[in-house]
């Protein structure tokens, strides 16, 4: 949670970016069979053999449905951010469409919190935060990492299941983000950091966003304050004097730290909220490139 500012957006920024890279890549379409081997007559005296039945589709080639297909549950998508991120709570260009029931919220969560995207991302957190030494009592070595590798980890999943699950359940409040992909620049990421603040009920109301206010500060109250480091004392030894001099180190479980790491959280999530907002143009960038490139691959085959 003390990883600077500047330096975790631009990790997740990098890190989606070769992610989405690797995917593209991944789906970069073979080489299709030349007409003069396909349409081959039968030999003489031998019947010709019926084509093959279509294959089903495999789980691959699901998951490059189309963002807004229906989720693994009603009401929400398959997207990802960057290919690769889970954003199974985004629509867009949608109506009406039905509340997520109780049980659909928690699924949902679920699902995004433990992606299997999700081990490898926190394993880059916790690296950089070993590397800044930031919250030194968790110490250093793989012990020390291994608490930061959770701790990341807890971070996460409290504060996604806060203000996705509990409070919207609670509250009666949508935890979807309605994308409005349409209108300028300005307009557009004004919407996106509202919906930070204004949200809509389940019944289709707009409603100040108590959900992700609320469920923030609960998240920031219960990470700082139980599993965050306490204070502790270290020793240095002086080689000028040749004595052990004891250096405090204050705890993280102070009410400031815990007022920022809520403001924290807030903020990257209304980073999040306009990356996803502007998302659908990259994408459709990203497969108009792909179509592109797949169709000169056809024409240049016999």
């Amino acid at each position: 949670m003390s990883i600077k500012f500047v330096t975790r957006p631009l990790i997740a920024l990098l890190f989606a970016t070769c992610l989405s890279l690797s995917s593209a890549s991944q789906e970069t379409p073979a080489p299709s069979t030349s007409q003069t081997e396909t349409s081959k007559p039968s030999a003489a005296g031998q019947d010709a053999q019926p084509p093959s039945p279509p294959q089903a589709p495999s789980d691959k080639d699901k998951d490059k449905d189309d963002k807004n297909a229906p989720g693994r549950n009603a009401g929400t998508s398959n997207d990802r951010l960057f290919l690769a991120l889970p954003n199974f709570l985004t629509l867009e260009n949608v109506g009406n469409v039905p509340p997520l029931t109780t049980g659909q919220k928690f699924k949902v969560v679920a699902r995004g919190s433990f992606d299997k995207i999700e081990f490898p991302w926190y394993g880059i957190l916790s690296g950089i935060s070993q590397a800044e030494n930031s919250e030194p009592g968790y110490g250093q070595g793989w012990k020390g990492y291994g608490k930061r590798y959770a701790s990341a980890f807890a971070d996460g999943t409290i504060e996604n299941f806060m203000t996705s699950a509990v409070f919207p359940s609670l509250l009666h409040q949508d935890p979807r983000f309605f994308q409005k992909s349409d209108g300028g620049f300005t307009r557009r990421t004004e919407y996106a950091v509202s919906r930070i603040f204004i949200t809509r009920t389940d019944s289709g109301h707009r409603q100040f966003n108590y959900s992700e206010i609320l469920g923030s500060a609960v998240s920031a109250t219960i990470s700082t304050n139980t599993y965050h480091p306490r204070s502790f004392i270290t020793t240095r030894y002086n080689p000028t004097t040749g004595m052990l001099t004891y250096v405090f180190n204050p705890s993280d479980r102070t009410l400031p730290n815990t007022a920022s790491v809520w403001g924290t959280q807030v903020l990257y999530d209304t980073i999040t909220i306009v990356i996803k907002e502007f998302w659908p143009d990259v994408h459709r960038k990203m497969d108009h490139k792909h179509n592109g490139e797949e169709k000169q691959t056809s024409n240049s085959n016999p």
